[in-house]
């Protein structure tokens, strides 16, 4: 019976660390699509106004492929799009962006695996609106890095829930009227997402 009950436990803890040998693929590794919506209104002396009404979608997809026990090198990509209501006044910041990434998975016999990672590439944002009725746009590009470190999950030998915490950084360079001028966004938040684990 002992040597049952260890033959199995041996056979779980090789399937276990199956999802991060050479040779898998990790999909969506902390693909998060998100959407929130927030009106504002203000009163004050028997009078009301209605402030700006926000949207937010993002979308968030990844794959890796395990390039050596516990280390995936893939690609991330980023779309985000935010829009701002107001009265006549419509704005709308839309932002993309591809990164290939290495990600470190610190595998162990439970079905908790934690992880870390970073990615350099491309980012473009393009500002659109309507003001007065007359519409405007404007776009910049540049360079984009981020990093991130989470957990994952393991509800069974292929899926596992994602929660992680993540950096991204986007610059670039525009010239206004003969003037040089760096723009630097930096982001920090959280994410919950899915990830599958293929062999």
């Amino acid at each position: 019976m002992k040597k049952l009950f260890l033959a199995g436990a041996l056979a779980l803890f090789g399937v276990m660390n199956a999802q991060t040998e050479k040779g898998s693929w990790v999909i969506g590794g902390s693909t998060t699509l998100g959407f929130n919506s927030v009106s504002t209104k203000y009163s004050g002396g028997g009078q009301s106004a209605d402030g700006p009404t926000v949207s937010t979608i993002t979308v968030t997809p990844s794959v890796g492929y395990f390039v050596i026990d516990k280390l995936a090198v893939g690609v991330d990509l980023g779309v985000t799009s935010i829009t701002s209501k107001q009265g006549n006044t419509k704005d709308t910041v839309s932002s993309f962006t591809v990164m290939p990434t290495g990600t470190y998975y610190f595998r162990n016999a439970g079905n908790i695996i934690p992880y870390v990672g970073a990615g350099v590439g491309y980012g473009s944002v393009t500002q659109s609106g309507t003001y007065n009725n007359q519409s405007v746009s404007d776009s910049e590009s540049g360079f984009a890095w981020k990093a991130k470190g989470g957990l994952v999950y393991l509800i069974n030998q292929t899926v596992g829930i994602d929660l992680g915490v993540g950096y991204n950084q986007f610059t670039s360079k525009k010239n206004y009227s003969g003037v040089d001028v760096t723009t630097q966004v930096g982001t920090i938040g959280a994410n919950l997402g899915f990830s599958l684990f293929l062999k």
